[in-house]
């Protein structure tokens, strides 16, 4: 596990130094849980949201997107029982006076006893080599089964506190099992109490003309506000999707992890509309569909699971999460939920607006029910930096930090390199560079040695290098590095868009999906 914490460590380190991730307002020593994106990473956030983007709007017929505003009246977040129930479970430790949620110590606790199995396990695997079965042992071996059963006790009395939103339960099983603060090693905790994540504010431009407004915690009201309005100016009809990438903000007190749990941060979501009883058909539908758009990018299908919800949210029927095997474990990347028609009917009964739809296929009114599938941009983005980091040793005892980006979402598609800036090598390198500069994001460096240049592109996870040499100048080839093989071969700078262009064509990935 230290060894995944400093491979982390490294990650973070990495995406400052070359100009991904900074800390947000550093020049004054930084705001918490609050960071910038550089040059190179809102260009790969950028085709993340590319990349959802059209696979919602471009491969289905009926979805289309929406752009709603920050600030909403605040009634909406009264309906959507943001105001009275948006809360996170915390707990105090009053040696190290550090706060955490309640629920992420307890499921830390459950993971740690997951990893003892998973060690018993893995043990006995190397022991019997080939002829180890797997489900016998844990279905048979002693250490495994006593470990399972302090799991599942835990787990039960866990969902059922959280279910019961039972405080005092929560801070109980703390105390039953032990758990101490990481930080000060301590059991000395106060009780658990709710805390709403919301930030407010006010609007009006004079003191006694004020009203409390609330940034959004997430981007789903504003679409659900604005169903009727979609709806009958886009002629829809049901089944039909909406779509939206924006901004959404929560007063995270245990924000941690980098950018996994930030105050600030980008949700892309699309909310679709369904008749009621149909909903866990397409419910199942959406959980297939955005498992296989993330396993899509090739970062290895091993690494996603789904995670069914402990605590289901009142109004929801269904809830899965699609995890990501971080460096600090199985994270939630995206979630798929079943909200019924709660929305629209909350939305209905406090605005006093009728926000119904008429099928004229069943000549009746009524209110959809509605598929959720919300993903957090940020920690897509953290996936994705995460499984492509590499440190390789080279033959000769070489090294180099490599990022092995999804070709398609690399920020940089291309280096075009003149291998020394003189004998016309400098003015071929800008023809090649104004050719290619329309389709593909390119980089022109000239400075240091190409091994050098090479290293550098590689630890931004540029798909290809071209290196312009006294040959180029004589028969208009080049050589084409690959960043994850690092062979070179020579081709012609005419045949230079179709090989960067399959590569790393953005087209090419939707196709996979369809």
């Amino acid at each position: 596990m230290a060894q995944k914490e400093d491979v982390f460590k490294k990650i973070v380190s990495h995406a400052k130094e070359y100009g991904f991730v900074f800390p947000s307002s550093e020049i004054y020593d930084g705001l918490g849980a609050v960071y910038d994106y550089g040059q190179n990473g809102v260009e790969l956030k950028n085709n993340i949201k590319r990349y959802w983007w059209e696979s919602m709007t471009l491969l289905h017929e009926n979805i289309v997107g929406i752009d709603s505003a920050i600030f909403m009246h605040p009634t909406i977040w009264k309906a959507s029982g943001h105001v009275d129930a948006f809360n996170d479970p915390l707990i105090d430790n009053k040696d190290s006076k550090k706060r955490y949620r309640a629920d992420v110590l307890i499921e830390d606790e459950i993971a740690k006893i997951e990893e003892k199995i998973d060690k018993e396990v893995a043990k006995a695997a190397k022991r019997f080599g080939d002829s180890f079965d797997e489900a016998m042992f844990r279905q048979t071996n002693g250490r495994v089964l006593e470990h399972q059963q302090k799991r599942d006790v835990l787990h039960s009395r866990y969902e059922k506190a959280m279910n019961d939103n039972d405080l005092k339960e929560l801070r109980q099983i703390i105390e039953d099992y032990a758990i101490v603060d990481p930080i000060s090693g301590t059991r000395n905790w106060t009780d658990v109490r709710q805390f709403n994540l919301m930030f407010k504010t006010q609007m009006g431009s004079s003191a006694d003309a004020t009203m409390d407004v609330y940034l959004r915690p997430e981007t789903a009201q504003g679409i659900f506000v604005n169903f009727l309005n979609v709806q009958k100016t886009g002629r829809m009809r049901l089944p039909f999707g909406i779509a939206q990438i924006g901004k959404a903000f929560r007063n995270e007190i245990v924000a941690r992890q980098f950018i996994f749990r930030m105050r600030e941060f980008e949700q892309m979501e699309m909310q679709f509309f369904v008749r009621p009883g149909e909903e866990l058909n397409y419910f199942n539908y959406w959980k297939e569909a955005r498992l296989k758009w993330h396993k899509a990018l090739g970062m290895g299908d091993e690494k996603y699971r789904y995670h069914d919800h402990e605590k289901l949210a009142h109004y929801a029927n269904a809830a899965t999460d699609i995890e990501f095997q971080m460096p600090f474990g199985f994270k939630e990347v995206e979630g798929i939920h079943s909200r019924t028609d709660f929305d629209l009917s909350q939305h209905e009964k406090f605005s006093g607006k009728k926000i119904q739809y008429f099928d004229p296929e069943l000549n009746e009114s009524y209110t959809p029910y509605v598929i959720e599938t919300s993903i957090g941009v940020d920690r897509m983005f953290l996936s994705v930096l995460c499984s492509s980091y590499e440190e390789q040793q080279l033959e000769g005892g070489d090294t180099r930090v490599v990022l092995h980006l999804p070709k398609a979402l690399a920020p940089v598609k291309c280096a075009i390199l003149p291998l020394v800036k003189k004998d016309g090598m400098p003015e071929k390198a800008r023809e090649i560079m104004d050719m290619l500069k329309f389709d593909f994001a390119c980089q022109y460096e000239e400075k240091d040695s190409v091994g050098k240049r090479y290293r550098r592109q590689d630890a931004i996870g540029t798909p290809f290098c071209i290196t312009i040499d006294g040959q180029t100048v004589e028969d208009n080839t080049v050589t084409l590095r690959d960043r994850d093989t690092m062979q070179q071969e020579r081709v012609a700078i005419s045949e230079l868009p179709r090989i960067i262009g399959e590569a790393c064509s953005l087209n090419n990935l939707l196709k996979k999906l369809v």
